[in-house]
């Protein structure tokens, strides 16, 4: 008889599922998680259904306004739920929702086994069994197609704004020293993004609290000079303060992309003082015109917000005349959400959500007919386009105009072309919808 060999000693792997929600900077602290639970060598699923086999769950949630909070919460409760069918061993929740109510969270979903707030991601990796390590600073575990990726250039706001939670979810502004934004946009370019978009809850604020001076210019020109780095986009830039030099660099830089993200939130006086804006609609349309003066083939992406309390059926048609004006190229629009501890909160919400959802359709479905006979001038023009995905018909691509997901796309048909994810090509526009172009390749791989 052989002797009995000793039994190896194998430690089972973790599996960990991490949903990801709410907006980019959150998806930023996810990712940076993620490395982080890689180099402990968890078995990481992204995004799992709630019906996934797993130890743990981990939900990176958004606390802004009224719908992300619902979404957060069901996401929650599914996988609490997981949990106790015996799916799931442990639920863990982390982000905006669980650093705004912690412990209201904890009395009323008791099954989730720990909440973690902002900033408490090596506590999160140790109550896992991982060991955080500092010398990762920089580096994440990119989720997004490899070829773009946000990059975080600080945290926190010190804007007043009254709709707003953020100030006291994220805590005051903090820049990122600008040699460490630099180091992270190299490594992400080592590894393939060719697309870098800039993003805090204020860029044109980068900077104030570092040098007594805004940065966010000196920053974007350094960040041009990267070798590999084909489009610099930039997005939400505040309008009071707008910083003139910008826009010069951006005019200088071809691989800054001719695109800039400006929430204006209304146009009516009385309401913008009344979001503590510190911008009247006439400075508003001023800056936009000066935007436009200085780089006429910009895009200009903006947001507002209708049924803000108060608002007037006369303030909402200024709102709409604003549109129709300026032409915008793309839009977005929000219903107010009366969010607790915010400025606002205080006045009465008088707008009925049937009058809110209305005065959105109305103001979506102007700028749908903008959209269109702005993408109709396209036709017959030569477009850079990255191919972002495909399905079975079509190639999906942007121009330079188009951040991902919120913006814009342009479908290029997969018969007799063998195009690349991840890479640009010179296309002809032959067909505009009001948020779609359809596009035929001239010239391959540029």
């Amino acid at each position: 008889m052989n002797p009995q060999q000793p039994t190896k000693n194998v430690t089972r792997k973790l599996k960990i599922g991490v949903v990801s929600l709410g907006c980019a900077k959150n998806l930023v602290d996810t990712e940076v998680l993620l490395r982080q639970l890689d180099a402990d060598k968890f078995n990481v699923v992204i995004d799992p259904p709630d019906s996934a086999s797993l130890d743990y769950a981990l939900i990176n949630t958004c606390g802004f306004i009224r719908d992300a909070k619902q979404e957060s919460v069901d996401t929650i409760l599914r996988f609490t739920q997981a949990k106790q069918s015996g799916l799931i061993k442990k639920v863990f929740v982390m982000g905006c929702l669980s650093q705004r109510y912690n412990s209201q969270l904890s009395q009323e979903i008791p099954e989730v086994d720990a909440f973690f707030g902002i900033g408490e991601l090596r506590k999160i990796v140790n109550s896992l069994g991982g060991n955080y390590r500092n010398e990762l600073l920089g580096e994440r575990k990119i989720t997004t197609p490899s070829h773009y990726a946000y990059l975080k250039i600080a945290e926190g706001c010190d804007r007043k704004c009254s709709f707003c939670a953020i100030p006291m979810i994220r805590g005051k502004h903090i820049s990122r020293p600008m040699e460490e934004i630099l180091q992270e946009a190299k490594l992400l370019v080592q590894k393939g993004v060719r697309e870098l978009i800039i993003i805090s809850q204020d860029t044109t604020y980068y900077g104030l609290d570092l040098g007594k001076k805004r940065m966010i210019a000196p920053l974007l020109e350094n960040l041009a000079k990267i070798q590999g780095l084909e489009w610099i986009r930039l997005q939400y830039t505040y309008p009071d303060g707008f910083p003139p030099d910008l826009l010069e660099v951006m005019k200088n830089s071809p691989n800054i992309c001719r695109y800039i993200d400006i929430p204006l939130q209304h146009t009516s006086d009385r309401i913008l003082k009344s979001m503590h804006r510190n911008i009247t609609g006439k400075k508003s349309m001023a800056l936009i015109r000066n935007i436009r003066k200085n780089i006429p083939e910009a895009a200009i992406r903006t947001t507002f917000i209708v049924g803000y309390p108060g608002e007037t059926k006369q303030e909402f048609a200024e709102l709409q005349n604003f549109v129709r004006e300026l032409r915008f190229e793309r839009m977005g629009v929000f219903t107010y959400s009366h969010e607790e501890d915010t400025d606002a909160f205080h006045l009465k919400d008088n707008i009925s959500q049937k009058i809110k959802k209305e005065r959105a359709l109305k103001l979506m479905n102007l700028q749908e007919d903008i959209s269109l006979q702005l993408n109709k001038e396209k036709v017959g023009s030569i477009q850079k386009v990255l191919i972002d995905s495909l399905d079975p018909e079509y190639y999906i691509g942007r121009t330079e105009m188009d951040s991902p997901e919120i913006d814009n796309e342009v479908f290029i048909k997969r018969s007799n072309n063998t195009l690349q994810i991840g890479t640009f090509y010179q296309v002809k526009i032959v067909e505009a919808g009001s948020f779609e172009l359809f596009a035929e390749p001239i010239l391959l791989n540029i």
